[in-house]
């Protein structure tokens, strides 16, 4: 999950991602709940404005119930202003609506923000216990990225290469339930209101071109082609249809039938011609009109808000230049490692050549889409039996793999979770992408596996909105340097569970871990340094052992999202090093499973929260084995 998402659940696209992952204020091109989410902002109607001035208690149990109440208050408030968001967590008071992101009420959204966060302020945080402390730094930093998200104009990058809120839109059923007719006509009435929202996303586009604060042309090549496939004339063949083919066999047959024809109509008469006059637009427009720089840093008060997103991403104070130099010193350690492995299979040929023999020869690619499901499937399957013993608590939620949609595919990821609504009788999807399946190498699919699927992104997510005690805010968030570092490291547990074992894989887990040690020198190198997109490419050709058509895609992504892919491996770096904190000071008294409890317990958390984390459970374990000793 990319998604993953600033405010969600990492990945899920219907990210309750980040969302990317993969925040509902925020866009987030990585799933299809956030992206609408993300595109729309966050804000509620007027009778649900807060309020300032409330009267501070000099109780400390006065002021957390306050505190509290602000949460309730705020999180109600996004739900009514964002119903595509309320619909993934499985409030569906306003299923038959869609958000109004008309400049105007974006504008209206941010300071009623502004007003929560003058609230927020006038709650004496050091009156507030430890875990409450957490929760005011969390909830005051969401609400001020999300002030400081729309000075900077990001309510106008409705898109990035791979999505945008037109490809969340196509998916937007799978948060809804369809087993009343009124279930449906709320479907059918956010159909017919899609050409309004197109209208006013259209317009966000517009504005954005004439402010200059658009995606860089160089990474749209291709872009329209999903546009085009929503826009098919047939209704019965578009991904918006699939709930009409299910109708369930207990509704009257006469219910049936008109809402499968009110469905082709709606689709027919209302999404079509929408999604044809975005494509219009795209082609027409948006394109010609996209900015020719590549760097965030080029944008409007482009330096500020690079250093915005560094912060945001990795929820540490570093600085560009730190960063760069970090993934660089990270490629040449990996790179020992790789070479050690290309020694070890006898391979006769210099690293370049190695990467070659990788690319091309077949017996490294899946001959069928079928072949790399059940590939995939079977690894994930093994995995689930060993996270006994790696983790004291599991999550109830199942999950499935599933191929990424066509629509999607050409330039999507390699894989991705995609979390389940809330309340429904979906399990979480771990994605597969069977597009081009001569560039979807075997040797990376037990860490892609491990990373997006468990001990991944579905049993960190799933556990996180399992988690008692935890406010809806912080259930629905997704921190990406937690989520994305907490990724990666599930890619390297894999070694202690005992995978890996054929060299070639754990190449692939190497080549994986490089790809996200190259993306802190690629990000830094494109939006603080000036990189041209072949310098990239060049750099992630000769370092890792993706497809070049991975490595394409990929280099489009960063491009064009700038900063997210900092937090994967920034995250992985404060986990082990927390963990090797966690190993030397406990000694033989280190349980893994609690060690991996403590992490997960209470969902994302800034990297600095973490630290406080994992040093109250070691502080707990030492007091608990030093109890123990006395006892005996």
């Amino acid at each position: 999950m990319e998604n993953l998402a600033k405010w969600r659940n990492p990945r899920q696209e219907c990210d309750l991602r980040p969302p990317n992952p993969q925040t509902p204020m925020k866009r987030s091109v990585s799933n299809v709940c956030t992206v609408l989410v993300f595109a729309a902002g966050v804000g509620l109607s007027t009778s649900a404005a807060p309020d300032a001035n409330r009267p501070s208690s000099a109780d400390g149990t006065a002021i957390t119930k306050r505190l509290h109440d602000l949460f309730e208050r705020e999180w109600q408030w996004r739900l009514k202003e964002n119903p595509e968001f309320a619909t993934s967590v499985a409030v569906h008071d306003d299923d038959d609506k869609l958000s109004d992101v008309s400049l105007a009420n974006l504008a209206r959204q941010t300071r009623d923000t502004q007003a929560f966060l003058a609230e927020l302020k006038a709650v004496d945080r050091e009156r507030l216990s430890g875990d409450d402390q957490v929760n005011y730094d969390i909830f005051e930093t969401q609400l001020q990225e999300r002030v400081e998200s729309h000075g900077f104009g990001e309510q106008f990058l409705t898109i990035n290469a791979d999505s945008g809120f037109h490809s969340g839109f196509a998916q937007i059923w799978q948060a809804m339930p369809f087993e009343t007719v009124k279930n449906y006509e709320n479907y059918l009435a956010r159909l017919r209101a899609f050409p309004r929202y197109m209208d006013q996303n259209i317009a966000l586009m517009r504005e954005g071109v004439r402010r200059g604060i658009t995606v860089p042309k160089a990474t749209l090549a291709g872009v329209e082609e999903s546009v085009k496939t929503l826009a098919a004339d047939d209704p019965e063949k578009s991904p918006l249809w699939t709930p009409f083919g299910r109708i369930p066999q207990k509704l009257p047959a006469a219910a049936g039938d008109r809402l499968r024809a009110e469905g082709r109509r709606a689709i027919r008469e209302a999404v079509v011609p929408a999604y044809a006059k975005f494509f219009d637009f795209m082609t027409r427009e948006y394109i010609p009109g996209c900015r020719e720089t590549l760097a965030g840093t080029a944008l409007p008060n482009g330096e500020a808000y690079y250093k915005f997103l560094i912060r945001q991403y990795t929820t540490l104070d570093l600085t560009a230049g730190q960063i760069h130099q970090i993934g660089l010193d990270d490629v040449k350690s990996i790179r020992m490692e790789m070479e050690k492995v290309i020694s070890d299979v006898g391979f006769q040929g210099d690293f370049a050549a190695f990467l070659k023999f990788l690319r091309t020869d077949p017996r490294f690619y899946p001959k069928t889409a079928e072949e790399l499901l059940m590939r995939a499937s079977f690894i994930a399957k093994r995995m689930d039996g060993k996270l006994p013993s790696l983790f004291k608590t599991l999550p109830r939620q199942p999950y499935t793999v599933a191929p990424v949609p066509d629509y999607l595919a050409p330039k999507y990821t390699a894989g991705r979770y995609n979390g389940a609504p809330k309340g429904s009788r979906q399990p979480g999807e771990y994605r597969i992408n069977t597009y081009a399946l001569e560039t979807r190498a075997l040797f990376n699919l037990e860490a892609l596996t491990f990373h997006e699927a468990v001990p991944g992104h579905h049993l960190q997510i799933a556990l996180a909105e399992e988690a008692a005690g935890v406010p809806n805010f912080r259930k629905y968030s997704y921190i990406s340097a937690f989520g994305e570092g907490w990724g990666l490291y599930s890619e390297w547990l894999g070694l202690e569970a005992g995978f890996y074992t054929d060299p070639y894989s754990n190449f692939g887990r190497l080549t994986y871990a490089m790809w996200r040690a190259c993306r802190l020198v690629v990000d830094t190198g494109v939006h603080a340094r000036g990189w041209t997109r072949q310098q990239v490419l060049d750099h992630l050709a000769a370092n890792t052992a993706l497809s070049l058509h991975e490595i394409r895609t990929e280099t489009d992504r960063y491009i064009s999202w700038p900063g997210q892919a900092l937090s994967y491996r920034i995250g992985y770096l404060k986990l082990r090093e927390l963990r090797t904190r966690a190993e030397k000071e406990l000694g033989g008294h280190f349980d893994v499973r609690l060690f991996h409890d403590a992490v997960l317990k209470n969902g994302s958390v800034p990297l600095p929260a973490l630290e406080r984390q994992v040093e109250r459970f070691i502080a707990d374990q030492k007091n608990a084995e030093k109890d123990g000793a006395q006892r005996r």
